[in-house]
């Protein structure tokens, strides 16, 4: 990775943290998204340490609204001329329905569209190899997508909204990289398993009990991180896209994250919704 680029969002906690240190050891420039401005200061010292020849940095910006997500996306671009690897991987669960600044469930602007508007505001700046990696879940095999009630304004539950979510990710992911077609850029997306994180903390009810109860049967940062840093960095996968990967492997994800038109739709839809050029 010496002499390579990579971005990251969510970088600062969890399995981002694990992976962009990991990517600097190796020899890589790391430029990240932080929201709150200590742990990015933090994270930022903990990457000089891992590499100190590597000029890293740091946007502060959070993801929730259209607005946010552009103004980070540019102001990535402008601290790299080049970018080699692309990690998405900021989300978050919520247990009570919240709606954005734009009118979108919080959990849909976060988790899904501020990868597909981050990744389009950075597009200019892909390497003609890059490598674009989401982090995705298993939890997508719970989920269904209404056209009809993307905001889940009829019915909302935070497990359901999530998982619905991670069935975008895998969605776009596909659909990114079919529109990738005949370019050496690529884009896959991984379940990182069920990780002991400060994941879901945000949350104050059940949620954050389940959580709590689950922590300690969970895998490590590190285990949860293999993948996404093995996608960054191998040269045992450069070429491969459009895959669901877990564990190393490429895994096939549900029926309803291999529907094409669907897909396709997420993609207009989104493109509407946020008002950029895909």
């Amino acid at each position: 990775m010496h002499g390579k680029t990579v971005v990251i969002t969510g970088a600062t906690s969890g399995i981002g943290e694990v992976a962009a240190e990991a990517l600097a050891r190796k020899g890589a420039r790391v430029v990240f998204l932080a929201r709150d401005a200590a742990k990015g200061r933090a994270m930022l010292d903990r990457l000089v340490r891992a590499n100190p020849d590597a000029a890293h940095d740091w946007v502060q910006a959070e993801l929730s609204t259209i607005a946010a997500m552009k103004a980070a996306g540019k102001a990535l671009a402008r601290k790299v001329s080049r970018i080699d690897v692309l990690l998405n991987n900021a989300g978050a669960i919520f247990e009570r329905r919240e709606v954005t600044a734009d009118g979108l469930e919080k959990t849909f602007a976060v988790n899904h569209l501020a990868y597909f508007v981050v990744t389009a505001q950075l597009r200019p700046r892909l390497a003609a190899d890059a490598r674009i990696v989401s982090t995705a879940s298993n939890a997508h095999v719970y989920g269904s997508l209404d056209f009809e009630d993307l905001q889940s304004e009829r019915r909302y539950s935070g497990i359901a909204a999530y998982a619905r979510s991670k069935l975008c990710n895998i969605l776009w992911t596909r659909e990114l990289a079919r529109r990738l077609a005949g370019s050496e850029v690529t884009a896959n997306c991984v379940h990182p398993g069920a990780v002991r994180t400060g994941f879901g903390e945000n949350n104050r009810g059940l949620l954050k009990r389940l959580f709590g109860l689950a922590r300690p049967f969970m895998l490590s940062p590190e285990q949860g991180a293999d993948t996404l840093i093995y996608l960054a960095s191998s040269p045992d996968v450069a070429g491969q896209t459009g895959g669901y990967w877990v564990r190393r492997r490429p895994a096939p994800p549900s029926a309803a994250a291999q529907d094409a038109a669907a897909a396709e739709r997420l993609w207009d839809v989104s493109v509407r919704l946020a008002g950029v050029k895909a």
